[in-house]
């Protein structure tokens, strides 16, 4: 049997892949050249997961790789028609990103809570200022997505005595629908988003959205983009509908030095910074090689993406 031609669509640093010597022929390409190498790729590696090369480059001629593996957690980068109605397997970084995200939002949480942001603008005014924080225990939260990440948060919340309720695409057992979404909003002080980007969840959060929410609420965005409209959310945090948010990841990234959400008040910005704690690469890499082996074995892959919802189901 030939070895499989393994094409890595490359971002810096490149992917360790020393394991796979002799077991795959690996072959690098950047966007612009993707779509000539398709055609010859029987497994395809998205290194780059901020790029939509493989949007364009798929609907092309001639045969397509048999397995798609993403390193990030959300697909909607790839996924275009002709790769959901493939009989291609796509799998994405399912469980690297899950604690440090977690961390990540409990960390946004008690910053919030505790006024640490005005404190360390304070500090670089040389001002004294004594000011009371608020008591995270005994609060509530509303995650809104049911995946590893969202129960991975709700977990943590709950460490700190938070009670948190979670949201998901169907009501189950320890699980709320999306019927029950707005009466949440209405009572919680903390929203975490941490959805999948679909065609339901696609700016869900919007003005009716932030309205619902108490004066006293803070939001948080750690999922897609686009689940928000960062317009309304920009306009509710100026007419106070609530009292502060913070944004993880953009309808487009990077945020443009000209971005407005650079200036409004009581948004915290970060630069899609929350899963990706020191050595995070290095365990993308490993993981895509022990789903390497598996495939070169003829054993079933584990995170398999359902092309049409776009996420791993089973959550």
């Amino acid at each position: 049997m030939p070895t499989p031609t393994l094409l890595v669509l490359d971002a810096e640093p490149l992917p360790r892949l020393g394991r796979l010597t002799g077991h795959a022929h690996i072959e690098h390409t950047d966007a612009e050249g993707l779509a000539a190498r398709l055609p010859r790729a029987d497994v395809l590696l998205v290194w780059d997961f901020t790029s939509r090369a493989v949007r364009d480059a798929w609907p092309g001629e001639g045969p397509r790789p048999r397995w798609v593996h993403t390193a990030s957690a959300g697909v909607d980068h790839l996924m275009c028609p002709e790769l959901a109605a493939s009989d291609t397997v796509v799998t994405n970084a399912r469980g690297v990103f899950d604690r440090p995200i977690a961390e990540y939002v409990a960390a946004l949480v008690l910053a919030m809570a505790k006024d640490l942001p005005r404190t360390l603008q304070l500090q670089r005014e040389r001002t004294w200022r004594h000011r009371e924080s608020q008591k995270v225990a005994g609060s509530r939260a509303v995650v809104v997505g049911t995946g590893p990440i969202g129960r991975a948060i709700a977990r943590t919340l709950e460490a700190l005595d938070i009670t948190t309720a979670l949201v998901g695409r169907a009501p189950r057992p320890g699980v709320h629908g999306p019927e029950d979404l707005d009466r949440l909003l209405a009572r919680a002080d903390w929203v975490i988003a941490a959805a999948p980007l679909t065609e339901q969840t696609h700016g869900m959060f919007d003005a009716r959205r932030f309205g619902v929410m108490q004066p006293s609420a803070r939001f948080v965005n750690i999922g897609r983009g686009r689940l928000v409209v960062e317009d309304a959310l920009a306009e509710a945090l100026a007419k106070h509908w609530i009292a502060g948010a913070a944004l993880d990841v953009f309808e487009s990234e990077p945020l443009t030095p000209d971005s407005p959400l650079w200036q409004v008040p009581g948004l915290i910005v970060s630069p899609h910074m929350s899963g990706d704690i020191v050595g995070w690469r290095d365990e993308l890499g490993a993981q895509f090689v022990e789903l390497y082996e598996l495939w070169a074995a003829g054993k079933p892959l584990e995170n398999v993406v359902d092309k049409q919802r776009g996420y791993v189901p089973g959550h």
